[in-house]
């Protein structure tokens, strides 16, 4: 079994500990996607803009409306007004559901309907920036395939593809090394949950596409220029089983969250509520009581003030361990990370300065 965790500046193979350090550089095509470094910054910044996560070890929190224009002062946003009607009829909810309706809910969500990635977006990707990135990985693939006793069958799977930019540079190498591939049967797993951003995936991928039926775990197919089969899921769990090579990246950094404070009378959620004295805003509230989720994500060692766990990740993580060792494959997670010691990392970007997330915090 091969699962490889690594930092988003080198790749690192466990089997053989050693960095890939190879750039091969091979020619786009006109067509294909990605660009060179623009701004790092978050552009248009909408809702409380991605909520992403930088480090930090103080509970710093703003609101969503602005408080630098006083035109902003009543304007509240599509999603601002689903928010607040779904706390006034559930009360105050948890930071994890606050992020799954920030970013993908179906009819406001962030990552729905828009292109967020480039100069015109909000942030950029390392495969946005030089298609070498894409390459090396596609060699440590290919090299991994090898190693592994080059199955007859290779399936590619990237949890949350983003533009296709990094598949696309990966299929490029596929094509310089197809005497290597000759005989082994290539098909590419994409799991995107956003429309917007499978639609961009196919025109970079593929010469045509087809939407496939409800009945389908696939809910569209396409074929690569060079003709080798492409399909979109919404879940990993509905990508066939079999001998799987999966890609993340940048993926589990952008999962919903719980958060957690210790106090005098022990561990409670931070949960999300509106904040009484500006209808028009949120902000961070402890539970009065423990919850479900401070019961059974905080352990008793626990000797951080501040917490946040993120349990889909540990789920998605089991879930690639287990198919390699029971399939075979290799698992390739590149994204941004601690070692367990820092507290509170919820942030989003808002020009011209990096905010927290979006809220107020009060005791």
């Amino acid at each position: 079994m091969r699962l490889v965790l690594s930092g988003c500046a080198a790749l690192q193979t466990a089997r053989l500990g050693v960095r890939c350090e190879r750039a091969v550089g091979f020619p786009r095509s006109k067509n294909s996607a990605g660009g060179w470094p623009v701004r790092l910054t978050r552009q248009n910044a909408r809702v409380c803009a991605s909520l992403s996560r930088s480090f930090s070890t103080v509970l710093r929190c703003q609101h969503f409306s602005s408080e630098n224009k006083a035109a902003d002062k009543s304007l509240m946003t599509p999603m601002l007004k689903h928010l607040i009607m779904k706390i006034k009829s559930t009360g105050p909810i948890t930071v994890a559901e606050y992020m799954r309706e920030v970013l993908t809910n179906p009819l406001k969500g962030y990552y729905m309907h828009q292109d967020m990635f480039g100069e015109q977006g909000d942030f950029v990707t390392s495969p946005e920036i030089s298609q070498i990135f894409g390459e090396l990985i596609g060699i440590w693939f290919v090299s991994e395939w090898m190693a592994t006793g080059k199955s007859p069958k290779f399936q590619l799977v990237e949890l949350g593809p983003g533009r296709g930019s990094l598949i696309d540079d990966i299929l490029r190498v596929f094509t310089q090394l197809s005497s290597i591939l000759a005989n082994c049967e290539i098909s590419i797993h994409l799991v995107e949950v956003s429309p917007k951003l499978s639609e961009m995936q196919a025109s970079v991928l593929t010469k045509e596409k087809v939407e496939l039926p409800e009945s389908s775990s696939a809910y569209m197919h396409g074929i690569s220029k060079t003709g080798i089969p492409i399909f979109w899921y919404r879940n990993l769990n509905e990508v066939p089983e079999g001998n799987s090579f999966y890609l993340a990246h940048e993926f589990l950094d952008a999962l919903p969250i719980y958060k957690f404070q210790k106090t005098e009378n022990g561990w409670r959620e931070l949960l999300v509520d509106i904040d009484p004295e500006a209808s028009d805003k949120l902000r961070f509230v402890l539970a009065p009581s423990a919850t479900p989720a401070s019961k059974s994500f905080i352990h008793d060692q626990e000797s951080r003030d501040h917490v946040e766990v993120c349990p889909d990740a540990g789920v998605i993580i089991q879930k690639l361990a287990s198919h390699v060792e029971n399939n075979g494959g290799a698992a390739l997670i590149i994204d941004y990370g601690h070692d367990g010691t820092k507290t509170d990392t919820f942030r989003g970007e808002y020009i011209p300065r990096t905010e927290s997330c979006g809220l107020s915090f009060k005791a």
